[in-house]
């Protein structure tokens, strides 16, 4: 699989000459906007020389440098789809080092408006032909419990802290990786640190596995909706209080909507069902996340997007009231290439108070798609 990375490094990595020397009439020896209608003309124009006629690249006897191993093909949907428009167009204004990507690649904010640069972004999206891969456009930012409907690759580490009452810290590792164009699995490691008052314990938590599938997008309507489903065993320590006391599965449906103005909204619910019930009560839950994306550099720069959840649950007996948090939090880019992300929040009880922890929450999320941990800062 081409690194998803390389394909926005040479989006528009040659041609800027052929692109420069079309001038205006009685002006032979300036610069200008290049006059052409369709992003298909734009590419034709501009891009050919090191991408070809049909986005799989330039033949190496044809092209003006050394191909790398790594040259990107726009018909490969697995990495042409998942990057929003976005983070293609701010590499075409501004060239590679705008991202922390290859100087190969330069910048045509002198060549194209931006409505050109819009139109062959669409030329470069319309390659791949499998509809069924959503757009990263609809990839929204990570909540910090909710799930979101689209699937990724990422490694994701958490964390949550008390932050009154009885000490303690609760932790996982999550890997997520695509499968085909719709579907996902997640592992996921809790390790948590308890205190009873008087020392410290640390113990694996109950480990999980998990499945997501994409039923439902739609770029026009700004929506997907994907349902899933994950299995934990009961592998901590119930001695430290690090374990449970039986088998859970979870079914779930996640929903998201991008909104006007940068903003969106994310549904997540399902039910929590042990194998066990006697044990451990049958619960439902419905969590929800709304919040806007705020960018720097006029829209092309790092993306900033704060939230708020809101998070309900409750045991499914006779008797029980349902418990609702508020969270609200910030992602924020800490990678030039954000392909690094890290979110901070604040988990509030906003009743039943008096057993329930404020919590103080944060992850790092590594998309390692776009390059390694060091790369791209």
């Amino acid at each position: 699989m081409i690194p998803r990375l390389s394909v926005v490094v040479f989006i528009a990595c040659a041609g800027v000459s052929s692109v420069a020397a079309q001038t205006a009439p009685g002006q032979p020896n300036a610069p200008s906007k290049l006059k052409l209608d369709t992003g298909k003309q734009i590419y034709e124009a501009g891009c050919v020389a090191c991408h070809g006629p049909d986005g799989k690249g330039q033949s190496q006897n044809l092209a003006g440098f050394e191909r790398p191993d790594t040259f990107p093909d726009f018909t490969d949907c697995p990495t042409s789809t998942p990057e929003p428009d976005v983070q293609w167009r701010a590499i075409i204004t501004n060239g590679g080092p705008a991202r922390a990507f290859s100087q190969i690649m330069p910048s045509f904010k002198d060549q194209l408006t931006p409505e050109q640069i819009v139109k062959v972004v669409g030329h470069l999206r319309s390659l791949c032909t499998e509809n069924t891969w959503p757009r990263g456009d609809l990839n929204l930012p990570r909540a910090m419990i909710t799930e979101k409907a689209f699937p990724e690759n990422e490694t994701v580490v958490t964390g949550a802290i008390n932050a009154r009452g009885t000490p303690g810290i609760a932790s996982a590792a999550m890997y997520e990786r695509r499968i085909g164009a719709s579907a996902m699995f997640e592992v996921i490691v809790p390790f948590d640190f308890t205190n009873d008052g008087s020392s410290w314990g640390s113990a694996f938590g109950d480990l999980a596995i998990g499945y997501k599938q994409k039923l439902f997008h739609s770029l026009k309507k700004g929506s997907i909706f994907s349902v899933g489903g994950e299995v934990a065993a009961p592998t901590g320590n119930r001695t430290l209080g690090t374990g449970g006391e039986s088998t859970i599965f979870e079914g779930f449906a996640a929903f998201g909507q991008l909104l006007p103005g940068s903003s969106f909204l994310q549904v997540h619910t399902g039910f929590e069902l042990p194998a066990h019930p006697d044990d451990v009560p049958r619960a439902y839950y419905l969590r929800t996340a709304i919040g806007k994306t705020f960018s720097t550099e006029g829209g092309l720069g790092r993306r900033w997007s704060p939230m708020i959840e809101f998070i309900a649950d409750r045991d499914l007996v006779s008797g029980a009231t349902t418990n609702w948090d508020v969270v609200p939090e910030i992602q924020i880019p800490m990678s030039k290439r954000m392909h690094i992300l890290g979110n901070i929040g604040f988990r509030i009880p906003a009743n039943n108070t008096a057993d329930r922890q404020k919590q103080v929450m944060f992850y790092v999320l590594w998309d390692w798609v776009d390059g390694g941990l060091l790369q791209g800062w």
